[in-house]
């Protein structure tokens, strides 16, 4: 499966360059040239990596960006900017950027840090005797595949990716088809019973997968 990318750049003709090369190297591509456009197109997809000017309509990148981690979305972002005071850098930073690329630039350069930000996420995850594919979504038991539901797969990767992270309830309902308390109680009980996991229940917080 493609790795999905949201592009935001509002100069065109660089938008359409780096959308070729990244797609030419196998991604694929939304290319988007303003903040509410972003917006909108974060909220109808889930992508793998964002890569966000700042200077941009609506919404300058700093502000969606913040907007996006405040939403507890944790999707990998690269900033390209022209701005290079330590205070944009800073700011990219804090707020949950992955990486900071100054204008001008290669596109080459872009495409080495994507491939080295994405081959990163696609790193299995070993938890005893669990193997978790995320490129995949596939999960290994003591070397055997593991058949997951579509709910117990969402959760499967929202706990590997969260190991000794709080996850509170709100998060893991998205999961489901008819969210409830109730509804998310069996969601985890059959998803324990089916990969061994020790689930802990944070009482008025949310779930936990401690660290081994």
């Amino acid at each position: 499966m493609k790795k999905h990318i949201l592009l935001l750049e509002d100069d065109k003709a660089l938008a359409q360059t780096l959308q070729e090369l990244l797609q030419s190297a196998n991604y694929k591509v939304d290319m988007v040239h303003n903040g509410n456009d972003a917006i909108d197109a974060s909220y109808e997809n889930k992508y793998d990596l964002y890569v966000f000017d700042i200077n941009v309509p609506d919404m300058n990148g700093l502000e969606l960006l913040e907007s996006l981690r405040n939403a507890d979305d944790e999707t990998p972002a690269i900033f390209i900017s022209a701005l290079i005071d330590l205070n944009s850098i800073s700011k990219a930073f804090s707020i949950g950027a992955d990486d900071y690329l100054k204008k001008p630039f290669f596109p080459e350069e872009l495409l080495i840090r994507v491939n080295a930000k994405l081959s990163q996420t696609n790193k299995d995850i070993v938890y005893k005797n669990l193997r978790y594919i995320p490129e995949k979504k596939e999960l290994y038991k003591d070397g055997k595949i593991v058949s997951l539901g579509e709910v117990q797969e969402c959760l499967c990767d929202l706990f590997m990716h969260n190991i000794g992270k709080v996850l509170d309830k709100t998060v893991l309902m998205d999961c489901l088809v008819s969210p409830s308390d109730a509804a998310l109680r069996v969601a985890l009980n059959k998803f324990k019973h089916t990969t061994g996991l020790d689930i802990k229940n944070i009482r008025g917080i949310g779930y936990m997968l401690e660290k081994s």
